[in-house]
């Protein structure tokens, strides 16, 4: 009995130790360098939460088409809806949608939409950090659309199968990644971000969630001690996308 108990135990740490280890992904970097080309870009949904008294509040939820460039996006078309009450500033501010196109921003709905001249519904702008939108101050600070910025991140996080870990300040993101220099509206202070990037085993990277301190977004006074939580989900890469300007009859610059 003894004996038969023994070849067991043997067999099965025979057979444990002959499972493979789990296999580092295909190289994110090498791989989003290889989508660039006219095109070709990337679809994002995400959802920003707060946590206050150690209750969760949901901000803004948010999907966006980006198409990829070999230093940042090309273009990008962001549809943001807000969900707290505290967000929509006590009335009923509907989705925003933000058109980036080169150095033009076409902005629609949202806090602007009061503000158009009749017959308008688009305002344009070249003022960059709206290119992300009003909303955009609640969006991801993480863009893993850019070559330099995931590279950095990646370099300087821990990896556990396919999953990275790091820790950045929102002064040194501000230098490394174009999209955040351009679009930010909460900063660029020393204050830490974490971040987490997650991939499949074929190098494209499927989800990110980014933590910060709450008092960066300037919600109301109050949220000195809480963290701002964005996760974004990303599938399509290199599928083709189109992003065009709105129909200029629409537009104002007023």
């Amino acid at each position: 009995m003894m004996k038969t108990i023994a070849a067991v135990v043997a067999a099965g740490a025979v057979l444990t130790g002959a499972l493979p280890a789990q296999a580092a992904p295909k190289d994110p970097v090498r791989v989003l360098k290889s989508l660039v080309k006219p095109g070709a870009g990337v679809r994002v949904t995400a959802t920003s939460t707060i946590t206050d008294d150690g209750t969760t509040i949901d901000l803004v939820s948010s999907k966006a088409a980006f198409a990829l460039g070999k230093r940042t996006v090309g273009a990008s078309d962001i549809t943001s809806k807000p969900i707290s009450p505290t967000i929509q500033m006590k009335d009923d501010r509907g989705p925003e949608r933000v058109i980036s196109i080169g150095k033009d921003v076409y902005i629609n709905g949202g806090p602007m939409a009061d503000d158009l001249p009749k017959g308008k519904t688009w305002t344009k702008t070249t003022a960059s950090f709206l290119k992300a939108g009003i909303y955009g101050r609640y969006g991801q600070p993480v863009n893993p659309a850019e070559p330099g910025t995931l590279a950095a991140l990646l370099k300087r996080a821990k990896r556990a199968g396919n999953v990275y870990t790091g820790t950045i300040s929102l002064q040194e993101l501000y230098k490394i990644s174009p999209w955040f220099s351009s679009t930010s509206q909460i900063g660029r202070e020393d204050v830490p971000l974490t971040y987490r990037i997650s991939v499949t085993g074929a190098g494209f990277v499927s989800k990110v969630t980014s933590t910060f301190p709450g008092d960066t977004v300037t919600i109301q006074p109050g949220f000195d001690d809480e963290k701002v939580v964005v996760v974004s989900s990303y599938t399509g890469w290199g599928k083709k996308v189109s992003i065009k300007a709105p129909p200029a009859s629409k537009v104002t610059t007023k």
